[in-house]
This record gives structure tokens, C-alpha cells and sequence, in this order.
């Protein structure tokens, strides 16, 4: 596992250290962790929607209903 040295600002620190002092994780690290898990969750889930409306874009029209199509986006996302 890589380490890592990262200044933080008194607010970011002080809500770090929070989290770890309310148990709601163990250290800064885990924290920090699912952090970046969460931005790469949701750039990926960006990405593929970014995709999604392009190749949309370049397809034309569909007979797909609006709710089948969301059905379908929701069901990738969360896959």
C-alpha cells in the first residue's frame, strides 16, 4: 500500500478527525479512502451517462419510453 503526505486546511482536518473520534471510521486513512472510492464511483458514473448522452445524441430517435430508458440508466449505474 502507498503512503502518502498531504497537508489539509484546520476545517478539512478538524472534520477528519471527527469522523475517526465518533467512530464513524477507525482513521483518517480509512476516511480518506472512501472518499477517493466515492469520486471514482462517481466519475465513472459520469462517464458512463457522458457516454450514454453522446452515443444518445448520435443515434437519433428511439421508441424506448422515458421511464424505460431511466429503468435501464439506473440499472447500469448501480450494477
Amino acid at each position: 500500500m502507498g503512503r502518502q503526505s498531504i497537508s489539509l486546511t484546520e476545517p478539512n482536518d478538524e472534520w477528519l478527525r471527527n469522523q475517526v473520534e465518533i467512530k464513524e471510521y477507525a482513521s483518517k486513512s480509512e476516511l480518506v479512502n472512501d472518499l477517493i472510492r466515492q469520486a471514482r464511483k462517481q466519475q465513472q458514473q459520469a462517464n458512463f451517462l457522458r457516454g450514454k448522452l453522446e452515443a444518445g445524441e448520435q443515434s437519433g430517435f428511439t421508441k424506448q419510453t422515458k421511464e424505460e430508458i431511466l429503468a435501464s440508466a439506473k440499472s447500469r449505474l448501480n450494477g
